[in-house]
């Protein structure tokens, strides 16, 4: 079975990871027709890089090779269920079929704990803990006007 296949190099890189000390236990990997387009691991700590997720640095490694920001015939395999930022990114890039090993609930045993984030997400703007403050400068639908305008752009 080629998902099982695939899923085992996810949890090798996530395994790899930890034991050469590379980051958090966390791997993945793009396929597109059956070959690897794309491999991420965890380097958060390491790239000291808060973004630097399995997920984000495979689906980065895929649009690069493919030369878009559409995976639209691609699936992901990752070694644990994607967090809110992945989840995110998977959503824009478009994959096909996201296939996970441990879920959220096991991540969060070892103290990787995203319901935090998923609450955050769910409450008004003022009402989350990070203070999010709007500032209105008079420029500051000017980019959008130039997007709406432009009769050249690549839509997304």
């Amino acid at each position: 079975m080629k998902e099982e296949m695939f899923m085992k190099m996810a949890v090798d890189i996530a395994y790899e990871n930890v034991v050469t000390n590379g980051g958090g236990p966390f791997g993945a990997v793009v396929v597109k027709n059956g070959q690897i387009i794309g491999v991420g691991r965890n380097q958060v700590t390491t790239k000291k890089d808060p973004t630097a997720h399995a997920e984000i640095k495979a689906i980065r490694a895929a649009s690069k090779y493919l030369n878009n920001n559409e995976l639209k015939d691609c699936q992901l395999y990752t070694s644990c269920e994607p967090c809110p930022m992945c989840l995110g990114a998977i959503y824009w890039a478009r994959l096909k079929v996201v296939y996970y090993g441990c879920t959220n609930k096991d991540s969060a045993k070892i103290g990787f704990d995203d319901e935090f984030i998923y609450k955050q997400i769910a409450l008004p703007v003022d009402q989350r803990s990070i203070p999010m403050v709007r500032v209105v400068p008079p420029n500051t639908y000017q980019p959008f006007h130039a997007w709406v305008n432009k009769t050249n752009k690549k839509k997304y």
